[in-house]
């Protein structure tokens, strides 16, 4: 089998949630002695794009997506003993959170999920998270990125509190801050300050790879 091709039954492993097949064609991979990092890259990281596109065109839901980051998971620990050093160093740090009031975390899991399978280094903070938690974490883990969900209108205000603090502690050039969740809209967005919004989990992949400047 080429290269391609093996790349390929990689990334149809992904889409297929078929965990098995993940391992084996990175065996094979290793076997074949072609290059781990591409396999990687356009095979099981392609697969994961596919999932959450799938996702995005509710296709799939939350469960398949998490299985289908499992397959890939599996795949990426059979290759990653195989990089050159330094081949899968994580390229932007961020953190993670339901803002303070809000328990509901299926969409900031999903989130993480995909900005891990896309490279990004994510701290997730969890549930009903205070604004002032999002920027001590933010500056001790010299993040980049701060990202706030909430599933709830009444909590949708606690969002702007963490820019008032970034501001008031001179720190807020150090950070691109987003928004998402359901009743969150861009002009809310815009209202509070925030750099971004992103409406589902694909999305925002984009949307963060475009905020540390990792595409045009």
């Amino acid at each position: 089998m080429d290269n391609e091709a093996l790349f390929q039954k990689l990334s149809d492993a992904v889409v297929d949630m078929d965990e098995d097949a993940a391992v084996t064609y990175s065996n094979q991979v290793i076997e074949e002695k072609a290059d781990a990092y591409e396999a990687i890259d356009k095979g099981l990281a392609k697969g994961m794009e596919r999932a959450g596109k799938l996702f995005e065109e509710e296709e799939y839901f939350v469960p398949e997506l998490i299985i289908c980051s499992d397959a890939m998971n599996a795949g990426i620990a059979v290759l990653k003993p195989h990089l050159h050093q330094g081949e899968l160093k994580v390229r932007h740090k961020g953190v993670i959170g339901v803002i303070e009031g809000d328990t509901h975390d299926i969409g900031k899991n999903l989130v993480r999920i995909m900005l891990e399978s896309s490279g990004f280094d994510i701290l997730d903070l969890g549930r009903d998270v205070p604004p002032q938690t999002f920027v001590d974490k933010a500056i001790e883990t010299n993040a980049e990125l701060i990202l706030m969900s909430s599933l709830m209108t009444t909590t949708m205000d606690n969002m702007e509190e963490v820019i008032r603090i970034l501001v008031k502690q001179g720190v807020r050039n150090r950070f691109k801050v987003a928004v998402g969740g359901g009743p969150i809209s861009r002009a809310f967005a815009e209202r509070i300050g925030a750099d971004a919004y992103s409406k589902n989990a694909n999305e925002a992949v984009r949307m963060c790879n475009c905020l540390v400047g990792a595409v045009p």
